[in-house]
């Protein structure tokens, strides 16, 4: 399964592991990603997502049937039938 955020987009990036004697080596850095049921009460639903934790935060923030619907807007294909 990949580690890509449904809502975000965010997906891993790439960096260097550095020593203390400065000596550098490949490493990942992974998104916080957490997989979520949120309930849709505008639909009557539950939506199973993999979501990162900023996405959440904005979910709390908005509501998920609002965040889905801005993304919508935005031209952002998440996956969700509203």
């Amino acid at each position: 399964m990949s580690k890509v955020c449904q809502l975000t987009g965010k997906r891993p990036i790439t960096g260097n592991n550095v020593s203390h004697s400065k000596r550098r080596t490949k490493r990942r850095f992974l998104p916080n990603l957490q997989k979520k049921r949120f309930f849709i009460p505008e639909k009557d639903k539950w939506v199973t997502l993999k979501v990162s934790t900023a996405a959440i935060r904005t979910i709390n923030k908005l509501g998920v049937f609002a965040y889905l619907k801005k993304l919508e807007r935005k031209g952002i294909d998440t996956g969700v039938k509203l």
